[in-house]
């Protein structure tokens, strides 16, 4: 039995291989840190557990659910993008579709758009869904390095005009992971202009848009005039809700967009399970105060890997977004080199920065979803080790 061709240009996905890995300590007695994958360790809030035990219990619920999201939660979707970005105007009918997480969004919107031939623009590093979709579609990823120097924003000048005219999607992750890079309203301002100029559609990956500190709000891209032209925006509930397994966000935006994603649904999925919408639905109405009581766990936690680490020699700031930390390999390590030596010395597990594309090299990157008291032991265990940066 032979595998398609296109799995031949597809790696195994990361987190599939530090999964392996752990699985191979574990049997060894290692006792292991899992700091690689974004999967928060806290239980999912009270109030949305009351509303799936409801909705379960309603027998309406039990059978298959509108393609595109049961009215409810459309109406809800389009509420709370009024409530937290001030995006008005938002039709429940034509510019709101469910998900089942972003993930499968993400992925459908490549078969909706991309033809072979095609180029799509994607950052790098960056989320490994965006290059693996683009080859299932048949398409070329353009990588778009974001560096340091640049706060981890794309290069727009930088890319080839012949390759712009050939792109379909330009994909952004703000805040981003895995580097925790932050844009502006004005910068995305600029995504819509010259989406608009190429004619490609502009998908924003919003997925920690409610996962920043310090009192800082990330801004969606339809808050800029004129982006619902042509951008649409992919939510996701799972981090900010610690609903990762629940498999529930949406897609908002422009009506096109929403058109052929939800065309590609229609063929490849049967909706998200009705009783998951009236638990996303009592997720979307948590309040600011019981929200910022979730994410100053993760501040704390934060705080806890950004101090451990200045303390050995990093130079780094804290992220003011998302679950990551994102930090430099110390000299004569490459990434891979780097993350091994902490799983063999420390029996600690994170991602080598190149997993997320080859300008990732150089980083590493730290998910905080362990307790307090792992983060302590794991800088601890690096300090016995005499890891240090410099």
């Amino acid at each position: 039995m032979q595998f398609a061709k296109r799995l031949e240009q597809i790696p195994p996905y990361l987190f599939a291989e530090i999964d392996r890995k752990r699985d191979e300590m574990v049997a060894k007695g290692v006792d292991i840190i899992n700091m690689g994958v974004g999967d928060p360790d806290r239980p999912t809030p009270d109030h949305i557990v009351k509303a799936m035990h409801e909705g379960i219990d309603d027998p309406s619920t039990h059978n298959y659910p509108p393609y595109q999201g049961t009215q409810d939660y459309r109406e809800a979707v389009a509420a709370w993008m009024e409530r937290r970005f001030g995006v008005t105007g938002l039709n429940p009918a034509t510019e709101v579709v469910s998900s089942i997480g972003s993930k499968e969004a993400i992925h459908n919107t490549f078969l909706a758009f991309v033809d072979p031939g095609d180029y799509t623009l994607i950052s790098d590093p960056g989320y490994p869904v965006y290059r693996t979709s683009t080859i299932f579609a048949g398409g070329t990823p353009h990588s778009i390095p974001l560096l340091p120097e640049r706060g981890f924003l794309p290069d727009l000048a930088a890319i080839p005009e012949e390759i712009a005219r050939k792109a379909k999607l330009l994909w952004i992750n703000y805040p981003n992971n895995p580097t925790g890079g932050l844009a502006t309203l004005e910068f995305f301002a600029e995504l819509v202009d010259y989406c608009k100029r190429f004619d490609i559609l502009l998908c924003h990956d919003h997925a920690y848009s409610e996962m920043a500190y310090d009192g800082y709000k990330p801004p969606s891209v339809l808050q800029v005039p004129g982006a619902k032209d042509i951008a649409i925006e992919f939510h996701s509930l799972s981090k900010s809700y610690n609903m990762t397994g629940w498999r529930v966000g949406f897609v908002v935006g422009n009506a096109q967009g929403i058109k052929g994603l939800g065309q590609v649904k229609t063929n490849v999925d049967s909706g998200v399970f009705k009783a998951i919408q009236r638990a996303a639905i009592a997720g979307l109405s948590t309040t600011e105060s019981e929200l910022q009581a979730v994410m100053s766990v993760y501040q704390k936690r934060r705080d806890i890997i950004v101090k451990g680490l200045q303390s050995l020699g990093w130079q780094i700031q804290a992220p003011k977004a998302t679950l990551y930390v994102w930090a430099p390999v110390p000299k004569g390590f490459t990434s891979a080199e780097f993350v091994t030596l902490l799983l063999e010395k420390c029996g600690i597990i994170v991602p080598p920065g190149n997993g997320y594309g080859a300008a990732g090299e150089g980083f590493f990157r730290i998910a905080l979803t362990v307790p307090d008291d792992r983060m302590h032991e794991a800088i601890q265990r690096m300090t016995d080790a005499g890891i240090r940066y410099a």
